[in-house]
């Protein structure tokens, strides 16, 4: 037997009506996961809009605030004291007073809390690795770089220094090189785009005036200078120098500076206020097509690297977040995302500069295993946790107590 239904006009008309409802519960939820922040503005909502516990929130950020860090807010004379004491480690580019501590905790792409002074522009050390490996993302994406696997020398270019006054028919200086030779020697010319990437390129030389062994030196001096070097990819070593040497090779692959190379592809992409800056040293200038360019730092080690502030570091935060996408374009390829969230194997922690992965939740027990973090100097954090659509930046917060406030962020978060 045939059974047939014919709803009447009450009936179609409530159907209409649920169903629609159900369309826009589900328009509003998917809004709420893919909302990205305009330029010049970025929507707020309260800790229970997006599923957070308003109580435990205020006492991870009461928790971050009472843990400042314990250097002096003074940027020279932070790193004067710590860095400053190796060999070589006099500052060489600009430093900035830093301001109190600050945050940011972001939800579904909205900003649910804030303090200190988000919109002050201060150094964040070692966080602006991770812009430059963006640098070398787009390089690859474009096909500038055909794979990270590829030698660097391969891409190698006469490098000329910028020294003014220099003088080229000196007799003291004849049969000597004028040029910037990065990959010259037999251990260097190994070194691949992702052993640079990774730190565990053991690359040897001096550059800008610092010497690799230089940079937070063995507690032995006797092996400074007869170190016994590592095949690349199988020692890990952070050291500032090696990524200058990366920074410097970059820009011979984009012959521009990287500074404006970042702005146009992905600060600009992702309504980024105009006012961070990008530095490096008072002697690291390079001509390249007949114009002098300056070779940024990977960080604040000698001064320069990037100054920016919370926002713009909050936003670079929930792209990398997202999977390297902003909206509906992707500014990083989700092939070399993934390749920045491989963990490095003799380092597993590590995965692209400064892409910081939590493996095993070694890094940080608190914070799930899919979170990483953005790190610098100060200590300045981006905390970036997928599983969540959590994007966290902390600034000038202790670094013993990150995991702690994790914690605490972490049990605010309702399920």
């Amino acid at each position: 037997m045939d059974i047939s239904f014919t709803p009447n006009a009450m009936t179609r008309n409530k159907f209409v009506s649920t169903f629609a409802a159900v369309c826009l519960l589900g328009q509003l939820l998917y809004a709420q996961s893919n909302y990205f922040p305009p330029a010049g503005s970025w929507e707020r909502k309260s800790p229970e809009q997006v599923k957070m516990d308003s109580a435990r929130l205020k006492e991870a950020i009461d928790f971050a605030v009472a843990s400042e860090a314990k250097a002096p807010r003074s940027q020279e004379l932070a790193l004067t004291q710590t860095f400053g004491l190796a060999p070589f480690g006099e500052l060489v580019g600009p430093t900035k007073d830093r301001g109190a501590p600050t945050g940011l905790v972001i939800r579904n792409g909205y900003i649910v809390a804030e303090w200190g002074e988000p919109s002050r522009v201060d150094m964040t050390h070692s966080v602006t690795k991770s812009f430059l490996s963006a640098v070398v993302g787009i390089a690859f994406d474009r096909h500038m770089i055909r794979s990270l696997q590829d030698r660097v020398i391969d891409y190698d270019a006469p490098i000329v220094p910028y020294q003014p006054g220099q003088r080229f028919d000196v007799g003291e200086k004849f049969g000597a090189s004028s040029l910037l030779d990065l990959f010259a020697t037999e251990h260097n010319k190994k070194i691949t785009w992702d052993t640079m990437l990774r730190q565990t390129s053991d690359w040897e030389g001096t550059l800008w005036g610092k010497p690799d062994w230089a940079d937070r030196p063995d507690r032995d001096p006797s092996k400074w200078l007869g170190r016994v070097r590592g095949e690349p990819g199988t020692v890990y070593e952070y050291n500032d120098v090696r990524v200058n040497a990366l920074a410097l090779a970059t820009l011979n692959v984009w012959r521009r500076p990287l500074p404006e190379v970042l702005k146009e592809n992905v600060m600009d992409e992702i309504g980024a206020s105009n006012t961070w800056r990008w530095y490096g040293y008072e002697n690291s200038y390079v001509i390249v097509d007949g114009k002098i360019i300056q070779s940024v730092s990977g960080g604040g080690h000698w001064g320069g690297g990037m100054f920016i502030n919370a926002y713009d570091m909050a936003r670079f935060g929930l792209m990398t977040e997202r999977g390297g996408k902003w909206e509906k374009k992707q500014i990083l390829s989700s092939e070399f995302v993934r390749q920045a969230r491989t963990p490095t194997s003799v380092q597993p922690t590590y995965g692209f500069m400064n892409w910081f992965l939590n493996t095993d939740r070694k890094l940080y027990p608190n914070a799930p295993a899919t979170a990483f973090v953005h790190t610098g100097n100060g200590v300045n954090i981006i905390y970036c946790d997928p599983d969540n659509d959590l994007v966290v930046v902390v600034r000038w917060i202790e670094n013993n107590k990150i995991n702690e406030f994790l914690g605490k962020l972490t049990a605010s978060v309702m399920k």
